[in-house]
């Protein structure tokens, strides 16, 4: 792939709408992954592999997303950069295989991540973030990933 001075500005114009549409500053990039977990039978109840993350004040869903996903929606009593770090540890224990698309710190009450993560041909789509100790979470799951994996945002 060759990159044009256009493909640069277009990243940097995708990173800067996803840090506004977040409400944070200060953008980290990582893309570590832990070990490959096993695969995911087929059929498999794609609830039971998403971890409800501690302290958790409301849950909504599933709900059915295009390409046979459902979508999960969490609301967290915590400060957003701890939630969402015990959130990846949490599903790296449920043995998702985790990749870090970006984080951002608001300071010290403010923040959010997006990961990205298969669980053998399960793909997810975790989104989180929010401001002193309110955390919303956004979870999208499918049974293989799609052709384009859209997790929106709930209603809150």
């Amino acid at each position: 792939m060759r990159v044009t001075p256009n493909t640069c500005a277009l990243a940097a114009l995708a990173v800067a709408v996803g840090l506004t549409a977040s409400a944070c500053s200060g953008s980290t990039e990582s893309a570590a992954q832990t070990t490959t977990p096993a695969a995911a039978p087929a059929g498999v109840d794609l609830q039971s592999l998403i971890p409800a993350p501690a302290d958790t004040q409301q849950t909504k869903g599933p709900n059915q997303i295009a390409d046979n996903g459902i979508h999960m929606f969490y609301q967290v009593n915590g400060a957003p950069n701890d939630v969402l770090n015990a959130y990846k540890s949490a599903l790296e224990g449920k043995g998702w295989q985790v990749t870090t698309i970006v984080t951002s710190a608001g300071g010290s009450s403010g923040g959010g991540a997006t990961y990205t993560g298969t669980h053998g041909d399960a793909y997810g789509v975790f989104d989180g973030g929010g401001f002193n100790t309110s955390t919303f979470i956004d979870v999208c799951t499918w049974p293989s990933k799609p052709a384009n994996p859209n997790c929106s945002r709930s209603d809150r």
